[in-house]
């Protein structure tokens, strides 16, 4: 999908709206001549593509990167509710 609704609102997090803003997310194409319909992230290591059903993963310098599903899970726990 998108970052932003029908309405032109984000319904992302605040930090994916502002990566977005200063195209550190933006849409692409994987040759440059096609309508720009894939997600890239610019990294510390590059730019890399997003697949659909990556997590988008934030580190605590607030750096981006993309992270494959079961990569995830077998990395992070889940926490309680933290309320």
């Amino acid at each position: 999908g998108d970052l932003i609704n029908s309405n032109g609102e984000y319904y992302v997090p605040e930090w994916a709206s502002e990566a977005h803003k200063a195209s550190d997310i933006f849409y692409g194409s994987a040759d440059g001549k096609e309508p720009p319909t894939e997600l890239y992230i610019r990294t510390l290591e590059g730019t890399h593509h997003v697949s659909v059903g990556d997590y988008i993963i934030r580190g605590v310098a607030g750096e981006l990167y993309p992270c494959k599903p079961d990569i995830f899970a077998a990395t992070y726990e889940p926490v309680g509710d933290t309320e």
